[in-house]
């Protein structure tokens, strides 16, 4: 990594060393908090590296969830709304959100880290939507900055998001709300979206799409009149996103459910925000449980967002109990899945929340492999989800692909380990899991996309007992 610059000894006289030389500034006493931050860029560049897993392993202890990344990406959207700066804490340090930070840079923010998962976005610099096409390009969460930029500029220009290739991921439901708001999409290599003045509307969305509720959201908070956003989206990231903006001065009811009034208002100021426990994060060490034949305890667990997740398991044999925020999970007993009535195969299938996370579908069928019986896994939303289970198979998994949209798990089975390669975030996951389930070493290659997801994933699960070797190699 390049030295760092140093010239301001106030701004680095707090310096952690972290792993791999990269580094963490925290505020010195007295100070304002307020320090010039090293680009999130140079701290942990983008790795294309391996994980060497030694699997077989008996885990057990505590493991706290970050952050919950599907939150702090809009969250970080949303600063650009604010006169003032804003917060955020429980940031999840993973890539996907460093590289939005390197976007709001580009744009002219000021991004200072103020702890290890805490920081100041200070978005007065900004005064231009022409964004980074390159970074843009690297994060499907980068299609965000169109709502917040529309109301601050009345005109934003993206390229095509990036992102995980799980299938067709359509766009249709954010421009149609813009139009229904009062702009104008254009259509190119990438889209224009213009507007000289934002209007509220009564909107029904085509579909619950989380993104693109959120764009109509940081939209609508500036329109004027009162919106009306039915068939919304309502995950706990969203959620969580409408509680940032109420703190920065707008006025949105109905949180949680499906129908939203949004009062335009004319300014939003800044706020410090909590961003909630990944409850995705959470079901994929349900999953590590299972997988691994051992009983671990997931502490401060977004418990009020976990019954669907803790229901899917349950089909599998998979039993939890709650005590205060500490969800205990039971993998060492015999895992069992629960037939439908009159002996039918249970199916596990996704869908809009409050359902099954489609997150977490490349969970539940690592997890099937390891139980007693047959069940059904039916990912709803994505076409190319499941083409990660081919993998599996080569480790020993017994699956049936249906069709892009379903599988059939018969389990158990006895996973061997192999080298394979992560395709997207959550199948990364999932083949993490499963070399760690796996006799023998598996390596998984492509590291990167797991970690744009799972912060410092390998460290966290050493802390249980996993045997991991990170092997670094630079995309450079």
């Amino acid at each position: 990594m390049s030295e760092v610059n140093k010239s301001d000894e106030k701004a680095m006289d707090r310096l952690l060393s972290d792993r791999d030389g990269r580094y963490l500034r925290t505020p010195t006493a007295g100070s304002q908090n307020r320090q010039p931050c090293v680009p999130p860029s140079l701290l942990f560049p983008e790795t294309m590296g391996t994980y060497a897993v030694e699997g077989g392993h008996h885990l057990e202890g505590r493991i706290r969830p970050a952050g919950n990344k599907n939150a702090a990406l809009p969250c970080l959207a949303a600063t650009l709304l604010a006169q003032g700066p804003v917060t955020l804490r429980n940031v999840p340090r993973i890539l996907d959100v460093l590289t939005f930070i390197d976007i709001l840079t580009a744009l002219g923010s000021d991004v200072s880290w103020i702890g290890r998962n805490e920081l100041i976005v200070d978005t007065g610099g900004v005064k231009t939507s022409a964004v980074d096409r390159e970074l843009v390009s690297k994060i499907r969460a980068s299609l965000l900055l169109a709502g917040p930029l529309l109301a601050r500029f009345g005109k934003v220009e993206l390229p095509p998001p990036g992102g995980d290739v799980i299938g067709r991921r359509r766009m249709d439901t954010h421009f149609m709300a813009f139009e229904a708001l009062g702009a104008t999409v254009a259509l190119n290599s990438g889209f224009t979206i213009t507007s000289d003045e934002l209007i509220a509307t009564d909107l029904f969305l085509d579909e619950p799409s989380v993104t693109g509720t959120e764009n109509a959201i940081m939209t609508a908070v500036r329109a004027r009149g009162r919106t009306r956003l039915r068939n919304a989206a309502a995950e706990p990231h969203v959620q969580d996103l409408c509680r940032l903006l109420n703190k920065m001065g707008a006025q949105i009811e109905g949180i949680g459910t499906h129908i939203l009034e949004i009062e335009g208002v004319d300014e939003l100021g800044g706020a410090d925000f909590s961003i909630g426990s990944d409850h995705v994060e959470t079901g994929s060490f349900i999953g590590l449980a299972a997988v691994t034949r051992s009983d671990i305890t997931i502490e401060h667990a977004p418990i009020e967002h976990l019954d669907s997740t803790i229901m899917g398991f349950r089909r599998l044999g998979i039993e939890c109990s709650v005590e205060g925020s500490d969800l205990h999970v039971y993998g060492s007993k015999e895992l069992v899945i629960r037939k439908d009535a009159f002996g039918h195969v249970p199916k596990i299938d996704d869908g809009p929340w409050p359902a099954f996370p489609a997150d977490l579908t490349s969970i539940a069928i690592v997890a099937a492999t390891q139980c007693v019986g047959s069940v059904l896994v039916h990912e709803k939303m994505f076409e190319s989800r499941m083409y990660f289970t081919d993998k599996l198979v080569s480790m020993g998994a017994s699956i049936i692909l249906c069709d892009p949209h379903r599988a059939v798990v018969v389990g158990p089975t006895a996973l061997q380990g192999g080298v394979v390669d992560s395709p997207d975030i959550r199948a990364g996951m999932a083949l993490l899991l499963a070399a760690l389930g796996a006799h023998g070493t598996s390596h998984i290659r492509n590291i990167g996309q797991i970690e744009r997801g799972y912060e410092s994933i390998d460290e966290r699960l050493i802390t249980l007992g996993a045997v991991i070797e990170r092997i670094e190699e630079s995309s450079d």
